[in-house]
């Protein structure tokens, strides 16, 4: 892991609340709302300046605008919503590129796990708690902001739990 353990003990107590938030409004409105979006690229603002180095801060940001790059031609050739898109923007800088294995690998186990939650959920008792949720009418589309959000979530924490000395 390249990321430091350090920066990821700043970036989780904001990425926790938006995270789970995310995940909840993708699932009940099919969408990621941009206050979301923006509290997440602020939180790097932020905290970014006490996780990093400055230079390594400012190269962070080339993550973004790569990564909302490829987002808005992906969303063009609709394979991924804008929502999708604007959160992988705003989430690239608290990734490091030296970790795209780990990320790959921790993406790949969250769609998995996330696709079967949201299927036990919808077909099981939650559908009852929360009749009114859009993606449980949503045919064939998925709300990947639970994947997305898992995502930073647990490469984040995996980042504090395993490169912490002791």
């Amino acid at each position: 892991m390249v990321l430091p353990a350090s920066a990821a003990f700043w970036f989780l107590p904001a990425v926790i609340p938006i995270a789970i938030y995310v995940a909840w409004s993708d699932m009940s409105t099919m969408k990621i709302p941009n206050k979301a979006v923006m509290a997440l690229a602020g939180a790097y603002a932020v905290l970014g300046l006490f996780a990093f180095p400055i230079e390594t801060y400012l190269w962070q940001w080339t993550h973004m605008i790569v990564a909302l790059l490829v987002g808005i031609l992906l969303n063009a050739a609709r394979l991924m919503g804008a929502g999708d898109a604007k959160f992988i923007a705003a989430a690239a800088p608290m990734f490091a590129l030296g970790d795209i294995q780990l990320i790959v690998l921790v993406l790949a186990s969250c769609l998995l796990a996330g696709y079967v939650v949201h299927r036990i959920a919808k077909y099981g008792g939650l559908r009852k708690l929360v009749p009114h949720w859009e993606s449980w009418h949503s045919g064939r589309r998925f709300p990947m902001g639970l994947p997305l959000g898992m995502t930073l979530l647990f490469y984040l924490l995996l980042v504090a739990i395993y490169r912490t000395p002791g």
